[in-house]
């Protein structure tokens, strides 16, 4: 039951992870305005995210624009939409896998066969988890290697937005998951690997005393 238990609670957390990253994919505050000028009083804020770029103005109007060409996109917005669509799609393939071979399901008879499936969907979900991060890190090296170019002009600087905190928080998600499930699924393959010993029935022998062979 301790088994069943911590596996219920591994694929939950690469539910809440798995939701995580979506969110973080469709927010567009993966880069923001960076305010370092001397004058703190702004008239907007910009977004930037992987799908489209928002203005926020200082009287609370926001106005955003979803990105015209695909191919006119920097590398690490490329990279990151694709992986982030791969993982979401990852995801809810590690969650059907990992409730089939669950132990609180019947789709399939308890055994070796239905612990590795569930090993399977653990896997996924740490698979999940190194793929997000990629276009995670590669988004903040960007962003400080920007912030502390002296090059870069004060109003092209920008810092890490939201988004990639949701990502991160995600990805601590999927990889804690997956490892749970993982250990939980080979725990209990290691308890029903043991072979089972029979004794064999003790009979009595004619003069109402049981055979010695029967304790060999």
């Amino acid at each position: 039951m301790t088994s069943a238990a911590l596996e219920i609670l591994g694929l939950g957390l690469g539910i809440l992870g798995w939701v995580g990253v979506i969110l973080a994919c469709g927010l567009p505050m993966w880069q923001v305005s960076a305010f370092i000028d001397v004058n703190i009083v702004v008239a907007q804020t910009i977004w930037e995210g992987l799908w489209m770029n928002c203005v926020v103005q200082s009287t609370g109007q926001m106005q955003c624009k979803v990105y015209d060409s695909i191919l006119a996109l920097p590398p690490e917005v490329q990279a990151g939409r694709a992986l982030t669509v791969i993982v979401a799609l990852l995801g809810l393939v590690a969650l059907m896998v990992t409730v089939v071979g669950a132990q609180c399901t019947n789709c399939i008879r308890p055994g070796k066969v239905k612990s590795r499936i569930v090993i399977a969907g653990g896997a996924i979900y740490i698979l999940c988890g190194v793929l997000v991060l990629v276009p995670l890190c590669w988004f903040a090296n960007i962003v400080i290697s920007d912030f502390y170019d002296p090059t870069v002009p004060p109003s092209k600087k920008r810092e890490m937005g939201a988004a990639l905190y949701i990502g991160w928080a995600a990805t601590a998600l999927l990889l804690f998951g997956g490892c749970l499930i993982c250990c939980c699924s080979c725990s209990q393959r290691d308890e029903t690997s043991f072979p089972v010993k029979y004794s064999a029935p003790r009979r009595p022998t004619s003069n109402g005393e049981y055979d010695k062979k029967n304790y060999v």
